[in-house]
């Protein structure tokens, strides 16, 4: 038994979900999700509640139950209220500036680096914090990595893009050789 997979998922006020065989739609205030599901999983509503069932209980099905319990749990949620991802930059002169497609990046290169986002998420930009929100967890989570990725906090002075409260393990710098007299 999963114990993840047996959950009941409550439904949110204001969140409808369809559920059309192996597909599940949910939709809110925010967007809509449709997520299709294996086949060896089921669907089920009883009342505020959603339900997820098993074909047949082998180790992958299992697996499958409480990750697309998960998952449909995410989708029920972030269509409802959203995600949100804070990343912050450290280092001087380090900047972002909201655009009307995404980001412009002051990141110590030579260039501006421009970050384009999908249509369906949110950039918001205070001071050298950058928030990623949207309805899906999945894509939220990826775009905060790209944009991160771009530039990573470094070990030695901490600079870069990070998420917020990362901790970044710091390395010790080169040490110097030390004089003898008479050599």
């Amino acid at each position: 038994m999963s114990r993840i997979g047996k959950l009941p998922i409550k439904i949110l006020e204001k969140t409808q979900i369809e559920i059309l065989g192996q597909t599940v739609k949910a939709s809110g205030i925010l967007g809509s999700l449709v997520l299709k599901l294996p086949s060896v999983l089921k669907v089920e509503r009883d009342g505020d509640f959603l339900l997820v069932k098993v074909m047949d209980a082998d180790k992958t099905t299992r697996s499958l139950w409480g990750l697309w319990r998960t998952l449909l749990a995410n989708a029920i949620y972030g269509v409802s209220l959203g995600f949100t991802k804070e990343l912050e930059m450290v280092g001087l002169g380090y900047k972002a500036q909201k655009t009307t497609e995404g980001l412009e990046l002051f990141v110590g290169f030579s260039h501006v680096v421009k970050f384009v986002a999908p249509e369906n998420i949110k950039l918001e930009v205070d001071k050298n914090l950058i928030k990623v929100s949207g309805f899906d967890k999945q894509l939220v989570g990826e775009i905060a990595a790209q944009i991160r990725r771009i530039k990573p906090p470094e070990p030695y002075k901490g600079k870069g893009i990070r998420y917020l409260g990362e901790k970044v393990l710091r390395k010790a710098g080169k040490a110097t050789k030390v004089a003898t007299p008479g050599k």
